[in-house]
């Protein structure tokens, strides 16, 4: 071998190995070593009660290569504790993957089983409101005193550098954790800790275009039903990669505000393709409401590819779908993401002569916007406002199913910026009445000597309460969304039922509302007493059951949507019984929340009328004992019951 050979080689073995020692454990390579203390862990002093902890976890993701590694170690405490041998790997369909999933039990005595089962992937409630798409798979043979750990690596789509965060909080507690972010190429990076460090924590720091933190004793997050979303309320540390430095907030929106524009600019103006457009959509004769509720529903039957299944690359390749660079290509081609189709809507109205503006939003379904961290890809939406008859409306076509002069429920009540060539203002979408939204049930029962109550039930979703089903159901078949819509009308209910759906809902459309019709049996219904029978009025307060029972409260409440939920229930009692001692009518109002119940006699049934209204988004904590204490009236309204009593025998 020459000199120069042999001095290429030993360059190339000196790389080789310092980009060893540089990368962290990937898969296939030997796991972290296990202590002979974390063995013998029976509880962590830090974390009293705890049912497992995170004895370490790591995250190491690279914006050159667009993936990142994950790695975890968990101690199991209890017996309920064995529920955390359930893994969660949450992800977006459509962005990017979960790869290398290794994972293995290591009992107290240091025997250790490696995971070589099936890894599933589902839809996960954590809590009401709270759902994301998981890798799942659980762990073999975990027992109180085992430690599971598993890594896997998050392949982020090619380019991909947004959503880049650290979530320092999980619902474990966590005794150590170690984070990095190696810089993307040619991007400016900046971060911040919106809810500040855990104690003791030394904020993040740059070391050769690597951001590097390391943390210990994170308290437990706790996860409750009706909260914020969880991600905003933890200790993070948020990313942003930009070229604007500015730090003065005025001045950075105004800049992205014009760059902002100019891309809109650049993908809608198409001025002659979208004229022809319009002379195909509208008459002259139209009025203009006519003229816009035309142009709303031809984007609507555009086909969105964003609510469309997520494809094979196979029938992906097959599809041979070209690529889109302005709302002339959408028009031309029949189809484009939600995205586009709401800047073709924009076009369509401004060639047809309104006053629209592009404005872009931040939904609040995973997040909260906050300008001062001035980071513009948190606004990752974009509605389009219009001045129709001197007042402001905002559409969003771009999403599925969502009624003519609606927002998605995310899209409601958010700061939005507002573009134009000389930069921007800031708007607030508009919250809906809460009429507008909730659910409608007329029943109509008989009830027989047993007790139990058996009739048909209609059910009527309305407004953003149907478009939510909808866009739930979206991929779902038919034999789903009617075991969708069974399991949720046995969950209004407070006992065991029987419910059959009897009509195919109009899952498809953009309507106000979803109507659903069902046949249902209520085994046991009422309760005999002697020569009485006592009824429950609350047939559909299972909703209410059980929700803010918790004398303790955490997080915010939020809700999110102001809704109003209906009851007309007509209850025929046997022949022969005679209904008596009705309950006094029970309201209850504090303006934002109100509820009423009444009942009495029609035609010789009992009819109960219910209502429990709901016009606020998010209740402070220190206003919990008030919020809990009107939802207990609400139960013990639901709770009243009605006597039947047996008519005396005529001789």
């Amino acid at each position: 071998m020459s000199a120069s050979l042999r001095s290429f080689a030993f360059a190339l073995f000196v790389l080789l190995f310092v980009l060893a020692q540089a990368t962290p454990a990937r898969a296939g390579e030997d796991w972290l070593p296990i202590t002979p203390d974390e063995l013998k862990m029976t509880s962590e002093p830090k974390a009293p009660g705890a049912m497992a902890v995170y004895l370490y976890r790591q995250v190491d993701r690279n914006d050159v290569e667009f993936r990142e590694y994950n790695y975890a170690r968990i101690k199991i405490f209890t017996e309920e504790g064995r529920k955390y041998a359930d893994i969660e790997i949450p992800f977006v369909r459509g962005f990017g993957n979960i790869k290398n999933i290794q994972a293995r039990t290591i009992h107290p005595d240091g025997r250790i089983i490696d995971f070589d089962g099936k890894v599933y992937e589902k839809m996960v409630i954590k809590a009401k409101g709270i759902k994301f798409l998981a890798k799942t798979f659980t762990m073999p043979d975990v027992q109180p005193g085992s430690i599971i750990e598993y890594r896997y690596t998050r392949i982020n789509p090619e380019g991909w550098i947004l959503d880049a965060r650290w979530l320092l909080s999980d619902e474990l507690f966590t005794k150590r954790a170690k984070f990095s972010l190696h810089q993307g190429l040619n991007n400016g990076l900046q971060w911040s800790w919106p809810r500040g460090l855990p104690p003791g924590t030394n904020p993040p720091l740059m070391d050769h275009r690597t951001v590097r933190l390391e943390t210990q004793d994170v308290p437990a997050f706790q996860i409750e039903d009706y909260m914020p979303p969880p991600d905003e309320m933890k200790y993070r540390v948020e990313f942003m990669y930009t070229n604007n430095m500015e730090k003065d907030p005025d001045k950075f929106w105004k800049e992205e505000a014009k760059r902002l524009y100019r891309g809109v600019q650049a993908f809608t103006d198409k001025r002659k393709s979208m004229e022809q457009a319009v002379a195909q959509i509208v008459s002259p004769s139209d009025t203009p409401e006519e003229k816009l509720q035309k142009i709303y529903a031809q984007c609507q039957k555009i086909r969105n590819t964003t609510f469309e299944r997520e494809k094979s690359q196979q029938e992906t390749d097959r599809a041979k779908l070209k690529e889109i660079e302005s709302v002339e290509d959408i028009w031309k081609h029949g189809y484009g993401n939600g995205y586009g189709i709401t800047w073709l809507f924009l076009a369509l109205a401004r060639t047809a002569g309104f006053d629209a503006t592009p404005v872009l939003v931040s939904t609040r379904n995973t997040h909260f916007f906050n300008p001062k961290l001035m980071n513009p890809d948190d606004l990752n939406t974009n509605v389009v406002l219009i001045k129709l008859d001197g007042k402001d409306r905002y559409f969003d076509p771009g999403v599925a199913f969502v009624p003519f002069g609606t927002l998605p429920w995310s899209e409601t009540d958010v700061e939005g910026l507002r573009v134009d060539k000389d930069g921007g203002t800031w708007v607030i979408t508009p919250m809906p009445d809460p009429a507008s939204s909730g659910i409608s049930r007329q029943a109509s029962f008989q009830l027989d000597d047993s007790g139990s109550l058996e009739g048909n039930v209609t059910i009527t979703f309305k407004g953003l309460s149907a478009l939510l089903r909808r866009i739930e159901e979206n991929d779902a078949d038919d034999a789903e969304r009617k075991k969708f819509l069974e399991d949720e009308i046995k969950s209004y209910v407070p006992v065991t039922i029987e419910a059959d759906l009897a009509s195919r809902p109009d899952w498809n459309s953009s309507a106000a509302t979803l109507v659903a019709e069902f046949h249902v049996k209520v085994p046991g219904w009422a309760s005999a007493a002697g020569r009485h029978t006592l009824v429950p009025v609350g047939v559909f307060g299972g909703g209410e059951k059980h929700v803010f029972e918790s004398s303790n409260r955490v997080h915010p409440i939020y809700f999110n949507y102001p809704y109003s939920d209906t009851d007309d229930v007509t209850i025929s009692p046997p022949l022969g019984w005679q209904l008596s001692d009705l309950p006094q009518p029970q309201n209850g109002d504090l303006k934002a929340l109100a509820f009423n119940i009444s009942v009495d006699k029609k035609d010789g049934a009992l009819h109960v009328s219910r209502r429990l209204m709901v016009n606020v988004e998010m209740v402070n904590v220190k206003q919990y004992a008030t919020l809990r204490r009107f939802f207990e009236n609400v139960r013990s309204a639901d709770d009243q019951q009605v006597v039947l009593s047996a008519s005396a025998p005529t001789n």
